[in-house]
């Protein structure tokens, strides 16, 4: 199955749920389409407990994926392209100080605080997981989506000014993502003598711009 195939069924199917979202849910469309997704997911689950024939068609899906070149490569580009297109310039120029401190301060401590939440609650229904295990899936959600943010901030009529401080934030903060989580990534591999300072910033202005 290549990914013209794979394509095609995962636009049919987020329009098919976008459609239930608007007609039924009537929720902003990047939240509708995440419960959907969220209840549909759960569904094909239960479903599997009688017949496993979607989970392992879903399954195979994926496996002919490769999600490292598809989100980095092909998708990440195309979200932050349709984000910027719709971003005012001057005024990004004006707010560059408090956005250039939440897309990186903001990025690290959001990575610390959800993967210490994630380390507590799983020690806490008893599943032993590493820290830095749990740091690298902070790192992982901690970015923000643009598509998203700017979705949900046009339908709350929100200042400008904050519109402008979140959404480029949005925009910035997948550079500095990569970089945090590729760098607790090599050390949670053991491979973190490869992560000095100097690496970390020339993989940072790389990312980034």
């Amino acid at each position: 199955m290549d990914y013209f195939i794979i394509t095609s069924i995962l636009v049919f199917i987020s329009a098919f749920f976008g459609y239930i979202n608007i007609r039924y849910i009537k929720l902003p469309n990047t939240i509708g389409l995440t419960v959907i997704t969220i209840f549909f997911t759960l569904g094909i689950f239960a479903l599997s407990y009688f017949d496993d024939t979607l989970l392992n068609a879903e399954r195979y899906i994926i496996t002919q994926i490769d999600f490292r070149s598809v989100l980095l490569n092909i998708m990440l580009s195309f979200l932050l392209f349709a984000g910027a297109l719709h971003t005012d310039l001057q005024k990004l120029k004006e707010l560059k100080w408090p956005i250039l401190f939440f897309a990186t301060f903001g990025v690290l401590v959001s990575t610390l605080l959800i993967g210490t939440a994630v380390y507590f609650l799983l020690q806490g229904i008893g599943l032993e997981v590493l820290f830095i295990n749990c740091l690298l899936f902070g790192a992982l959600i901690s970015p923000t989506d643009p598509i998203a943010v700017l979705g949900i901030l046009k339908k709350a009529d929100v200042p400008k000014k904050l519109e402008i401080k979140i959404v480029g934030e949005s925009l910035f903060n997948d550079g500095v993502g990569v970089v945090i989580f590729l760098t607790i990534f090599g050390l949670a591999n053991g491979t973190g003598g490869d992560f000095s300072f100097t690496n970390v910033l020339t993989l940072f202005v790389h990312e980034v711009g």
